[in-house]
C-alpha cells in the first residue's frame, strides 16, 4: 500500500528543487541565527504525533487553513481582540474544529529558548506541517523560510477563502486558481484527507442525500458514526483503511465512491472532469507520482505570501501580537 521511506524522500526532493529554485524565501534563512530551528520543531512534532497520531492531520489542516487567508503569516493562530479584531479561530471553517495550536505554543516555547524573537510563528507552522507529513510516512521536502507573522486577522476573510466541505469542483479550481495553484495542486493537496477525521455534521449530507457515494459505504456511516438527527461531533477516519498513515489510499478511495466528504468526491467522476479524473486513476495507481506532487503543491501553498504592505512581525505568542 506504501513505498519505503526513502523512495517517498528521493521522489519528492526531484520534484521541490525547482519550486525552491524559484521562491523569495530561502530555506537558509535562520542557518546564521537559529541554526538549531529544524530539530527543535521536529522533536516538538514527534512528541506531539506520538502521543497522539491524528495531530498530525490537524497540523497539516492548520497550516493549509492559515496559508489560504491572505498568504502564510500565522494569521490563523491569533486568538480574539475584543475592540480590535475577530479573527479566523471562530469563522465557519474552523470553529469546533482545526487544532493543534497548543502543539505551536509548545514548539514555539522551545524556539524561543534557543533563539530569542528570531524565527516567526508562520514558519515554524510551515515546518511542523511538513514534519507532520513525514512522520506519518508522506514525503519530505525543503521548506523556505522567512515569513513574517501578521498583526492583524479577519473572520470574515477566513469564511469567504475557505473551500467548504461541500464545494463544487469548479468552485474548488477557482479558489485555487485565484491563489495561484492549478487542478493538479488542488488534486494533490486534497491528498492530505489521507490522514485525518470528519464531524457527521460535515459528512451528514453527503452520505445521506448524494448519489455520488458508494451505498454500502453510506449505509455503515449512518449506521454507526452519523445518525440523521444528533451526533454532529461523532468523528469518521477520511480514509477508514489507515488514518494514520500518509500514503496514496484516499485516490483508490475515490475511485470507489467511498469518501467522507462531498468536495473530494467532485474530484473523480461527479463533475466529469477530465484534468482531476486523470490525475486520481494516476496518484491512485502510483504512489510515487503522489509523493512528488504533493511536496511540490506544499512548497507552491506555503509560498503565498500576504498582501503587499503587510510586513507583519515576529511574535513572542503566537497567540497575539507584540
Amino acid at each position: 500500500m506504501g513505498l519505503s521511506r526513502a523512495l517517498w524522500f528521493s521522489a519528492a526532493v526531484v520534484a521541490v528543487l525547482a519550486a525552491v529554485a524559484g521562491a523569495q524565501l530561502s530555506p537558509a534563512f535562520y542557518n546564521a541565527t537559529c541554526p538549531a530551528l529544524p530539530s527543535v520543531v521536529r522533536r516538538g512534532m514527534a512528541r506531539a504525533v506520538r502521543r497522539e497520531p491524528r495531530m498530525g492531520a490537524s497540523i497539516l489542516r492548520l497550516f493549509f487553513h492559515d496559508c489560504f487567508v491572505n498568504g502564510c503569516d500565522a494569521s490563523v493562530l491569533l486568538d480574539d481582540v475584543p475592540g480590535n479584531f475577530t479573527g479566523e479561530k471562530n469563522a465557519g471553517p474552523n470553529a469546533n474544529s482545526l487544532r493543534g495550536y497548543e502543539v505551536i505554543d509548545a514548539i514555539k516555547a522551545q524556539v524561543e529558548a534557543s533563539c530569542k524573537a528570531t524565527v516567526s510563528c508562520a514558519d515554524i507552522l510551515a515546518l511542523a506541517a511538513r514534519d507532520a507529513v513525514s512522520l506519518l510516512g508522506g514525503p519530505n521536502w525543503t521548506v523556505p523560510l522567512g515569513r513574517r507573522d501578521a498583526r492583524l486577522t479577519s473572520q470574515d476573510a477566513a469564511n469567504t477563502n475557505l473551500p467548504p466541505p461541500d464545494a463544487s469542483l469548479s468552485s474548488l479550481l477557482s479558489r485555487f486558481s485565484a491563489k495561484g495553484l492549478d487542478a493538479r495542486d488542488l488534486t494533490a493537496l486534497s491528498g492530505a484527507h489521507t490522514v485525518g477525521q470528519a464531524r457527521c455534521v460535515v459528512f451528514r449530507s453527503h452520505i445521506y442525500n448524494d448519489t455520488t457515494v458508494n451505498a454500502t459505504f453510506a449505509t455503515d456511516l449512518r449506521a454507526s458514526v452519523c445518525p440523521a438527527t444528533g451526533g454532529d461531533g461523532n468523528l469518521a477516519p477520511l480514509d477508514p483503511q489507515a488514518p494514520n498513515a500518509f500514503d496514496n489510499g484516499y485516490f483508490r478511495d475515490l475511485i470507489a465512491r467511498r469518501v467522507l466528504l462531498r468536495s473530494d468526491q467532485e474530484l473523480y467522476g461527479a463533475a466529469g472532469n477530465g484534468t482531476t479524473d486523470a490525475l486520481v486513476r494516476a496518484y491512485a495507481a502510483n504512489a510515487t507520482a503522489f509523493a512528488a506532487d504533493f511536496a511540490a503543491a506544499m512548497v507552491r501553498l506555503g509560498n503565498l505570501s500576504p498582501p503587499a504592505g503587510k510586513s507583519g512581525e515576529v511574535r513572542l505568542n503566537c497567540r497575539r501580537v507584540n
